[in-house]
C-alpha cells in the first residue's frame, strides 16, 4: 500500500491521526477561526499565518465516491473494485476529506461491496493501524 506524503503544512494531521484523532487546521485569528483542509500556512479567508489544530467528531456524510476500473494504480489491483469516497465532515462542511469505506479500520479496500455506497450515506473515521483516516458506514 501507498503511505502518505508528508509536507511541513500537513505534519500534525498525521501526528494526531497516528494517535486515533482526527483534527483540523483552523485559523486562531479570534475573529475568524475558520477551518480549512488541507492544510496551508495561510488562512484563506483572513490572511491570517496563526493557526491551530481543532478536534472533529470524525462523523461525516459520502459527498462524492467512485470505483475505479480497472484499477489506476497497480499496487492495488488485487483488491479492485474498491470505493474512493470524499466526505464531508458533519461538524466542519466546508472540510471535505478523501479515503475509503471499508468493514474495519485494517480490511481491505475492497470489503464493502460498492453497491451499498450511497451519496449521503452517514459514515464515520476510523484509523487503520499505520494511522491512515478510513471511513466506516454507520448503522441506521
Amino acid at each position: 500500500m501507498l503511505a502518505p506524503v508528508v509536507d511541513d503544512d500537513g505534519a500534525r494531521f498525521w501526528e494526531y491521526a497516528a494517535r486515533g484523532e482526527l483534527r483540523v487546521q483552523s485559523c486562531a485569528r479570534p475573529t475568524c477561526g475558520e477551518l480549512r483542509f488541507p492544510p496551508r500556512p495561510c488562512c484563506p479567508h483572513c490572511g491570517s499565518f496563526d493557526s491551530e489544530w481543532r478536534p472533529v467528531s470524525g462523523r461525516g456524510r459520502i459527498w462524492s465516491y467512485v470505483v475505479p476500473h480497472p484499477p489506476l494504480l497497480p499496487d492495488y489491483a488485487d483488491q479492485a473494485p474498491y470505493n474512493v469516497v470524499l466526505v464531508e465532515l458533519c461538524d466542519a462542511p466546508r472540510v471535505r476529506l478523501v479515503g475509503n469505506v471499508v468493514a474495519s479500520p485494517d480490511a481491505r479496500l475492497d470489503s464493502v461491496d460498492p453497491g451499498r455506497l450511497r451519496v449521503g450515506a452517514a459514515v464515520r473515521v476510523a484509523f487503520d493501524h499505520t494511522g491512515v483516516p478510513r471511513w466506516l458506514l454507520e448503522r441506521a
